[in-house]
């Protein structure tokens, strides 16, 4: 894996942590493993206040002697950090190449009494890898293809690949880009949370009240079917509309300015929450999300 040479603040999440033998780990959203500070002061044989004062020490104007060292064993690696943690949500995380060069600096180079836990956990470490020997504590497989949140999604769009007729556009894909914001903030499609059900059935109302047909041309059918393991599947094969493609910039306009604008969003995810079908929270952060 191919660390970033500069740790900023990223838009991640813990995907997996453990705590083995009082060494948390785990693995972020991107696949990143990672050791957290305590850990990375356990496998060093050392207090935690050293690596806490690590990260502070790290961009002062006159360097530390064990900051220069560590630096210079990053800078032989090619790696270059601005901060040797990432800082997601409040939190740090020591990813593998600064993990490593700590504990190189702490069996090698520092001057303690002993080195002999570092010096052991150095070798585990650089020799079976950074990435393997965490994956494995924390039970991560790096090769699943869709994260089991994004699953339900990943199946819906897999069976309307190429359902739609040619010249015509779907709901359910237009609104892709709504989904996808949602679950970055957390709030997964799933059998519960069907949107394009309820934007489907907005639209469709538009179309005909305004008389798009006479403007755009004739909306054709298709067929829709849900993951076999859906609630909805039982009526498969659904058969929704679908409209002409030089109607899409009108439908991307009022999905913007009248669906999410106007509350038509709220609506539904507010009758959602009422049904118990989804947490009185989510239409908020929906909201919050798409705002951003």
């Amino acid at each position: 894996m191919n660390y970033p040479t500069v740790q900023d603040q990223l838009d991640l999440k813990v995907e997996k942590e453990v705590e083995i033998n009082g060494v948390g780990m785990g693995v972020l959203s991107d696949g990143t493993p990672y050791l957290t500070g305590r850990g990375l002061a356990r496998l060093c044989g050392v207090d935690n206040a050293p690596i806490v004062r690590l990260g502070s020490e790290w961009s002062e104007s006159v360097q530390k002697p064990r900051v220069t060292k560590i630096k210079q064993i990053l800078d032989n690696r090619g790696v270059s950090l601005h901060s040797p943690y990432l800082e997601v949500n409040g939190s740090r995380f020591w990813t593998g190449s600064v993990c490593l060069a700590v504990l190189e600096y702490y069996a090698f180079d520092a001057l303690q009494n002993d080195n002999a836990i570092a010096l052991q956990n150095y070798r585990t470490l650089a020799g079976r890898g950074f990435e393997e020997f965490v994956y494995a504590q924390v039970g991560y497989d790096p090769n699943q293809a869709v994260p089991e949140q994004w699953k339900q999604f990943h199946d819906r769009v897999s069976l309307t690949y190429d359902s739609v007729p040619a010249g015509y556009f779907s709901i359910f894909k237009e609104i892709a880009d709504m989904v996808v914001t949602l679950g970055q903030a957390g709030l997964h499609i799933d059998h519960k949370f069907v949107p394009d059900i309820s934007v489907g059935r907005t639209w469709s109302s538009h179309w005909t009240k305004n008389n798009l047909e006479q403007k755009f041309g004739e909306r054709d059918k298709y067929e829709h079917n849900y993951p076999d393991y859906f609630p909805q599947a039982m009526s498969n094969p659904q058969v929704p509309w679908c409209y002409p493609e030089s109607a899409l910039g009108e439908f991307r306009r009022w999905f913007r300015e009248v669906y999410i604008g106007d509350g038509k969003l709220s609506t539904y995810l507010s009758n959602q929450a009422k049904a118990k079908a989804l947490p009185a929270s989510f239409s908020q952060i929906a909201l919050k999300a798409l705002k951003k």
